[in-house]
């Protein structure tokens, strides 16, 4: 494994011209989590059609430095998809979601790098006050990288597909965390 300096761009999700490149990385069982495992081609293309056209749901491809895409990230907004009802949102909440897909060549730092790209991302908007994720109890791997960024757990919820860890970043504390780095 090697260990390298990563800067990312955002773009949004072509749903139709992306679908093959998410169909592998959705259903790789890397991504177990994301809970598409035996979803097909036409699947992955309804379901990110589907996102295009909710106001209140939104896909990026975050692309490395070659302009090639290099993970996907989600972002919602909780009082209107994903948590309504299982908690009380606050003016300034976005929800997020993200995936790296899985590769023969893993990069030493890479899933860090991107999830602190998504949420410096994601507090490059003003309105934003906290970041809200929901990720499944079971999945360590990401309440690690969730806390590294400054994320703190407040609650398990039942979502109807999954047992979740509900936590919340505010920006100062991401910002605290990443400067402690």
């Amino acid at each position: 494994m090697t260990t390298m300096t990563m800067a990312f761009t955002f773009r949004p999700l072509a749903p139709l011209t992306d679908a093959e490149l998410l169909h592998r990385w959705v259903t790789h069982p890397k991504a177990a989590y994301w809970m598409m495992q035996d979803a097909r081609l036409e699947d992955v293309e309804r379901a990110y059609m589907e996102i295009a056209a909710d106001e209140h749901h939104h896909a990026l491809l975050g692309l490395g430095e070659d302009g090639e895409p290099a993970f996907l990230m989600e972002y919602y907004d909780p009082a209107h998809r994903e948590l309504v009802g299982l908690y009380e949102p606050e003016p300034g909440d976005v929800g997020m979601h993200f995936l790296t897909p899985a590769t023969e060549t893993p990069v030493h730092g890479f899933t860090k790098a991107v999830i602190t790209a998504v949420v410096a991302h994601l507090f490059e908007d003003p309105a934003v006050r906290r970041i809200v994720v929901e990720p499944d109890v079971g999945n360590t791997a990401v309440h690690a990288l969730n806390e590294a960024v400054g994320f703190v757990p407040v609650r398990e919820i039942q979502k109807p597909e999954k047992k979740a860890l509900l936590s919340y970043c505010t920006r100062e504390r991401f910002e605290k965390a990443v400067a402690a780095v």
